[in-house]
């Protein structure tokens, strides 16, 4: 998107490059599941500026008064858990690069949550693509003025706050084998915090412990990493575990809620140039005529599971549950980023922490190439330039 950047990296890129920076990558880690990108985005300073106001429109709507009363219905009632915090920890909102009236690139809003995605791994994976290509100094993948050193001072204060580091863990279920599973040990190298899985963790009156050389150690703060989908058909599992749903001394972070808060479900109380027209499809007076511009999702899932790209009359009919889906206007990316083999397009996750007793801060970013129908792996098999990588923006 940065012409001479675009053709100053893409002189330097060969096969053998590319090889040699995905070991540079994974060395010390396990292999990483997940496609790498052979290549950064490059994005414009003025790009960078309507990102940030995007981000900032949505973050002065969860911070309005109301917006927990505006979400209450979000939470599904049997995964509900108590004693949820007054804010997320974490905010990521996903960007697909677009083309304005005007002929202009502009983002749009795709999804949102309150939930940690890969804070440890996309530092780590910006570090690496500096230190294996010759990128533009003036170009930086941390953002609003962080560097380095101030940015894991920040994770250690948002994520271990005023504990011990092995009083903290990251967890998931059978964490050490998830597909994401580079950020946990790039995270734990960081951090010092364990990681754990559902199963590693007993509970004991109201608190929660794990095992380490024949002792018990309380656990007092929990780096939730577990989305309850992936468990809702085998709670059987809480039983040699703990429940979450259960009162417990344990902090979250971040509070499971706040995964379903802040989500597909705020999307209908967003009014922005930046945010495609979504509505709950049970407040749907009447199915517009031009379907072919719409998109229907399922408010609960993840990783785009259950969306329906082609919506019919149908489709929306065979609905039982309209509360529980919107319909989104389509959003139409720009093939922005050129490949030798033509254009890709590109969508940017913008990445915030947000500290106890202070302000959600913009810290880093993550991108996604795709040149299948849809941004994710499963749209994307066999493709070249496509998968995970990180945005470096000017200045």
């Amino acid at each position: 998107m940065i012409p001479a950047q675009r053709k100053k990296f893409n002189q330097q890129l060969t096969a053998e490059k590319y090889k040699s920076f995905l070991d540079q990558l994974q060395d010390g880690y396990p292999e990483i599941p997940f496609r790498v990108a052979e290549t950064p985005v490059f994005i414009p300073k003025a790009l960078k500026e309507k990102l940030i106001a995007a981000g900032e429109e949505i973050i002065k709507l969860i911070k309005q008064p109301n917006f927990k009363d505006l979400t209450t219905d979000a939470i599904p009632t049997d995964w509900n858990v108590p004693n949820e915090g007054g804010q997320p920890h974490f905010l990521t909102f996903d960007f697909g690069i677009c083309k304005n009236d005007a002929g202009e690139l502009t983002p749009m809003l795709i999804e949102m949550q309150g939930f940690p995605s890969l804070y440890g791994f996309q530092p780590h994976l910006g570090k690496t693509f500096a230190s294996h290509f010759d990128i533009d100094p003036s170009l930086n993948y941390f953002l609003n003025g962080f560097n380095e050193e101030q940015y894991i001072q920040l994770l250690k204060e948002v994520i271990i706050g005023k504990h011990q580091p092995h009083e903290v863990a990251l967890m998931d279920l059978d964490a050490p084998n998830q597909k994401t599973a580079i950020d946990f040990f790039v995270t734990q190298k960081l951090l010092g915090i364990k990681i754990l899985a559902l199963e590693d963790i007993k509970k004991i009156g109201r608190q929660l412990f794990y095992e380490e050389n024949g002792k018990q150690i309380q656990l007092k703060r929990i780096y939730n990493r577990l989305i309850f989908d992936e468990v809702a058909n085998d709670t059987a599992i809480f039983k040699t575990s703990f429940d979450p749903r259960e009162e417990l001394d344990i902090e979250w972070v971040t509070h499971p809620n706040w995964f379903y808060r802040i989500s597909k479900y705020t999307m209908p109380f967003l009014d922005s140039e930046f945010v495609p027209e979504t509505r709950f499809l049970n407040q749907i007076d009447s199915i517009p005529p031009d379907l072919e511009n719409y998109v229907l999702k399922p408010l609960f899932s993840f990783a785009g599971m259950g969306v329906i790209i082609d919506v019919t009359e149908q489709d929306i009919n065979a609905i039982q549950d309209p509360e529980n889906w919107i319909l989104q206007q389509k959003v139409n990316y720009e093939p922005a980023v050129q490949s030798p083999t033509g254009g890709v397009k590109a969508e940017i996750r913008m990445m915030y922490l947000w500290p106890d007793g202070g302000e959600p801060q913009l810290c880093t970013n993550l991108a996604r190439l795709s040149r299948g129908k849809m941004i994710g792996v499963r749209y994307n098999a066999n493709f070249d330039w496509v998968g995970g990588t990180v945005a470096f923006m000017e200045e």
